[in-house]
């Protein structure tokens, strides 16, 4: 480990403190929403390494695993549309950053909640004799999907106000994504 902090800037290491960091964001999203560690640990690494985009040899140097471990988690964060990759003219490799862009990412996607309530539906469909106590899992699943598709654009819009009030004052840059 890089225990000068110069020196691990100049080397491009990450510091004991980085490596930390991306190890809690690893046991965070391994305990919270059951991925493996390694995918919150280049998650948690992505939003603090310097360069913002790295290679998989890049990440897998620093975070001390294997360039198909990388891979594997880069391939899960893609599909949740958490980063993207893209290559610079020239360039014979890919690089990996985190990508702020899209409503998924932001958790402003309706289509998880969408596709919750056409299965709860079919549910019901199959339940459409049943007693209600029967039915009342069905149900409430139905009413809670629905009313979150209901209100996820008009909390997309409040963020976007919110975000743009702390860019006025200064609380964050203009840019937060990895473009």
């Amino acid at each position: 480990m890089c225990y000068l902090r110069h020196a691990c800037n100049l080397l491009n290491m990450p510091t004991d403190a980085e490596i930390t960091f991306a190890d809690h964001a690893g046991r965070l999203y391994a305990r919270r929403y059951g991925m493996a560690p390694m995918v919150g640990r280049l998650l948690g690494y992505l939003a603090i390494c310097d360069p913002r985009e790295q290679s998989i040899a890049e990440l897998a140097e620093a975070l001390l695993a294997s360039r198909s471990a990388i891979a594997g988690a880069v391939k899960t964060l893609e599909q949740l549309g958490l980063v993207r990759r893209s290559r610079a003219a020239g360039e014979r490799m890919d690089r990996v950053g985190i990508d702020l862009t899209s409503r998924r990412a932001l958790g402003f996607d309706p289509t998880e909640y969408q596709e919750q309530a056409a299965l709860a539906h079919e549910g019901l469909a199959i339940l459409a004799d049943a007693p209600p106590e029967r039915r009342a899992v069905l149900l409430e699943w139905t009413a809670m999907a629905e009313w979150l598709v209901a209100r996820l654009p008009e909390w997309e819009k409040d963020w976007q106000a919110h975000r743009e009030e702390l860019r006025a004052a200064g609380e964050l840059p203009g840019d937060t994504t990895h473009s």
